[in-house]
């Protein structure tokens, strides 16, 4: 048993090593799956742990105390901004703009990859939702809602959506090279588009805040989840080009 766990040790020491070695030009997809790893593994705790406190009635006074608040700013200019912003977590301004990006990516690499993985971590993230609202079977908020919902509440498909997305763009933004002014303001915009969509949900009256806390971690999962299978993807593709193909923080990378 020693020897065993020695080899794995030693295993694990080389493969740190050499893998994790500032010289290797895969080095991007290591750290890159490493990250989102960590960050999926924290994610799904916090998603099980949030769903524990729910099962057991245990987040009452926090949806209570943050409900409370966010609905006292309540004016007619705030309402149309959040109803303005909460449509912006709707299949229609994916569409808009995942239409608009797909222009964009294309002329930019020549393939429809990067928008085809955005919708698919959209597409997971919506299915995943559906099922967990039918598993959990919350009921909404019983407070006044200033719009119209028709389905059951934890967690929030606007937040889940919205994370997953918005979220994917961000790593797209943060993984391939674009100008350092343009990278930074688009990914705090994108930010503050993310918890703006899930602020609109409580202030409009149609979710509880646990319920946005659960579908923004819902969403980070399946970001962080599609992160590492298309880093491994790509690391298969790059391996089985015999390293030909050009690392993909070159700004003029295309994969075919």
């Amino acid at each position: 048993m020693k020897d065993r766990v020695a080899r794995i040790v030693r295993w694990i020491e080389v493969f740190i090593r050499t893998r994790f070695d500032s010289r290797n030009p895969d080095l991007p997809y290591y750290l890159t799956a490493l990250i989102a790893a960590v960050i999926f593994l924290v994610a799904v705790s916090s998603f099980v742990m949030l769903t524990d406190e729910l099962a057991e009635n245990d987040l009452s006074t926090f949806d209570d105390r943050v409900t409370d608040c966010v609905t006292s700013f309540r004016d007619p200019g705030l309402t149309r901004y959040f109803t303005f912003v909460t449509h912006l977590g709707d299949i229609y301004a994916y569409l808009t703009v995942g239409g608009g990006l797909a222009v964009w990516f294309f002329y930019r690499y020549r393939n429809w990859k990067f928008i085809a993985q955005t919708v698919g971590v959209l597409a997971l993230a919506s299915l995943s939702n559906v099922i967990l609202k039918e598993i959990i079977h919350r009921e909404r908020p019983s407070l006044e809602h200033l719009v119209t919902v028709n389905t059951l509440s934890y967690p929030s498909g606007h937040s889940m959506s919205a994370m997953a997305f918005y979220g994917f763009l961000i790593y797209l933004c943060l993984r391939y090279k674009l100008a350092a002014g343009l990278r930074l303001v688009t990914v705090v915009v994108l930010t503050l588009l993310i918890v703006s969509v899930g602020l609109s949900r409580v202030y409009l009256g149609v979710h509880y805040p646990s319920d946005v806390l659960a579908g923004w971690i819902g969403g980070l999962i399946w970001v962080a989840l599609c992160a590492i299978l298309f880093n491994v993807v790509s690391l298969w593709r790059r391996r089985r080009g015999n390293g030909i193909e050009p690392a993909i923080e070159d700004p003029d990378y295309r994969e075919t």
